[in-house]
């Protein structure tokens, strides 16, 4: 019997692509809260705001009161956010900010917040340089 080792390639790759992503979901479900806009609006400005996006996209538009912490420098600067207050995250979708969440929640941080849709589908007051 011949085996085609590069079906069995496939199917090992798939399995942890899959097992990554089962990982994630059961990450991001533990670390943080996503919030619809308007839930995110009623308790932001007592948060600590943060946009993890890189900051030429912070720069071209962000929401009003927000930090640019990027994803990329994480990280190196988590000690810029305070642990006793809530954390409010946003990308421009969601998967930067999944990500720093778990990062955050990994690293001790508990009252994690995510705005559902990210960025770019945020309707309230914003600023750009």
């Amino acid at each position: 019997m011949n085996i085609d080792w590069s079906w069995v390639l496939a199917i090992a790759i798939l399995v942890i692509l899959l097992g990554y992503e089962l990982y994630q979901f059961t990450m991001r479900k533990k670390a943080l809260t996503i919030l619809t806009e308007e839930e995110f609006k009623k308790d932001y400005r007592k948060a600590q705001l943060i946009d993890v996006r890189e900051p030429n996209e912070f720069d071209a538009g962000h929401i009003l009161g927000a930090r640019n912490i990027p994803m990329s420098q994480m990280k190196a600067r988590k000690a810029e956010i305070r642990q006793d207050l809530p954390v409010y995250l946003y990308c421009q979708g969601a998967q930067r900010s999944n990500r720093a969440a778990i990062m955050l929640y990994k690293n001790g941080y508990t009252n994690l917040f995510q705005l559902k849709g990210g960025y770019k589908r945020w309707s309230g007051k914003t600023k750009s340089k």
